[in-house]
C-alpha cells in the first residue's frame, strides 16, 4: 500500500530531470501520472529540451513502479494544448488530485548579448516559467475543485525565487523574476483554494544535477558569477543535489502528512538560502 494509492498527479516537464523523478517517486507511492513535455528545443535556452524518446522512457519508468502514465507533447506556453492534455488525462483516469508545476528553463549566459538576444531570453524565460505556471494552474484548478476531495499543487521555484541572484542579462533577470513571481502566484492561490482544502506550496532547490544546471552555458555563467562555482557554495558539503532529493520534498508536500501545510516556501537547498 502506497501513501498515494488511487490518486492521479499531473506533472509538467516530465520527460527528464526533476519532472521525471517526481513522476517515478509519486508512482512508487501508488499514484497514476498525467505528464507533458514540450519535446522540442527553445533556441534562446542554449541547451536541448527533453525529447519524445525521453518522455516515453519516463512512461516506462513509471510503469516499472506499478503505475500508469498518459504522456503528451504540450508546450506550457500554449494554454489550449496544455488544457487538452489535462482534460484528456482526467477523462482517462477519472480524477485529479496532485499537480507538480515543474516545467522551466534557465537561459543565463556569460557572453555579451545583443539587445535582440537579451529581450528574447527575457521573454522566453517569463513565458515558460511564469506564464506556463499560470496556464497550468488555470487548466488544473477546475478539476481539483470538481473532485471535492481537496488536493495539492506544488510549484517548482528556486533559490533564485528567494534570493536576488541572476546578474544583469535578460535571461538571468527573467529567471529570478519568474521564480519570485511563482511565489506570489502560490501564496495567492493558497488563500483562494484553502476553502476547497486544496493546498498550494513552492519548493526551492539549490543547484540540481539536471541538464538545466550542468549545460556548458550555465556552467560558464556560474563559474564567473561573484561567489560562484558549479554549486554557488552551498553551506552543506554537497555541490549539487540529485532530482530525487527534490522529489522527496514533493512527495511529502502532496501527502496526507502535509494535509495542513499550505502557502509555504519550502527550501531544499543544502542551506543556501540561510547562508550569510
Amino acid at each position: 500500500m502506497g501513501s498515494l494509492d488511487g490518486q492521479v498527479a499531473f506533472i509538467t516537464g516530465a520527460a527528464r530531470g526533476q519532472g521525471r523523478s517526481h513522476a517515478v517517486r509519486l508512482a512508487r507511492e501508488g499514484a497514476d501520472i498525467i505528464g507533458v513535455d514540450i519535446c522540442a528545443d527553445i533556441a534562446s535556452s542554449g541547451y536541448p529540451m527533453g525529447s519524445r524518446a525521453e518522455l516515453d522512457e519516463t512512461v516506462e519508468l513509471v510503469e516499472a513502479q506499478g503505475g500508469k502514465m498518459i504522456a503528451s507533447v504540450a508546450d506550457v506556453r500554449d494554454y489550449a494544448a496544455l488544457k487538452a492534455a489535462v482534460d484528456a488525462g482526467v477523462e482517462h483516469f477519472g480524477r485529479l488530485d496532485i499537480v507538480c508545476v515543474n516545467a522551466g528553463i534557465a537561459t543565463m549566459a556569460f557572453r555579451e548579448l545583443t539587445d535582440a538576444e537579451d529581450l528574447e531570453q527575457w521573454t522566453d524565460v517569463l513565458d515558460v516559467n511564469l506564464v506556463g505556471a499560470f496556464h497550468t494552474a488555470k487548466a488544473v484548478i477546475p478539476h481539483l475543485i470538481a473532485g471535492e476531495r481537496g488536493g495539492a499543487i506544488v510549484f517548482t521555484s528556486s533559490t533564485a525565487g528567494l534570493k536576488g541572484f541572476g546578474g544583469l542579462q535578460g535571461g538571468g533577470l527573467g529567471y529570478a523574476a519568474s521564480k519570485h513571481g511563482i511565489v506570489g502566484l502560490m501564496r495567492t492561490l493558497a488563500n483562494a483554494l484553502a476553502p476547497h482544502s486544496i493546498r498550494v506550496n513552492t519548493v526551492h532547490p539549490t543547484g540540481v544535477n539536471t541538464m538545466m544546471a550542468v549545460n556548458p552555458a550555465i556552467t560558464e555563467f556560474l563559474a564567473n558569477y561573484p561567489g560562484g562555482g558549479p554549486h554557488l557554495q552551498n553551506p552543506m558539503p554537497v555541490q549539487m543535489l540529485e532530482p530525487e532529493d527534490i522529489s522527496e520534498a514533493v512527495a511529502y508536500l502532496v501527502s496526507d502528512g502535509a494535509r495542513y501545510v499550505t502557502g509555504v516556501t519550502f527550501p531544499v537547498d543544502a542551506g543556501f538560502n540561510n547562508k550569510l
